[in-house]
Formats: C-alpha cells, structure tokens, sequence
C-alpha cells in the first residue's frame, strides 16, 4: 500500500517533469531551430502512428487466430 507522501512526491516529480519538458519546448520554438524542431515532432508522430497501427492489426489478428483456433 503506498502511502499519501509517496503519492504526493510521485505528483510532485510529474509536475516538474512536465514543467522542465514545456520550458525545452518553450526554448526551442523561440530558436531559430523551431522548423526543425517541428518536422522531427511530425515524422516522430507518424512513425508512433504507424507502429501502433501494425501493433493494434497484429493484436487483432492474434485474437482472430486464437478464437478460430479455440472454436475448431
């Protein structure tokens, strides 16, 4: 059982870390690398998309595979 100052430092931590993430987000949307910075947010969200497409058709095949395995 964890307990109430645990939980609090976890909430702590996440706030910091989300914090520190939007000041090098807020820095490098001021820079003169914003382009760049942008593209590389872009191609890396397409690639997350892609990878948890194929990993969601794959999921879908398995319990396809196994229901008409288990009815047979």
């Amino acid at each position: 059982m964890e307990t109430k100052e645990h939980n609090n430092s976890k909430i702590i931590l996440a706030v910091l870390a989300g914090a520190a993430i939007g000041v090098v987000i807020g820095y490098f949307l001021n820079s003169d690398k914003k382009d760049e910075l942008l593209n590389d947010l872009k191609v890396g969200a397409s690639k997350l998309k892609d990878d948890l497409t194929e990993k969601i058709d794959d999921i879908k095949n398995s319990v396809e595979e196994h229901l008409k395995n288990k009815t047979t």
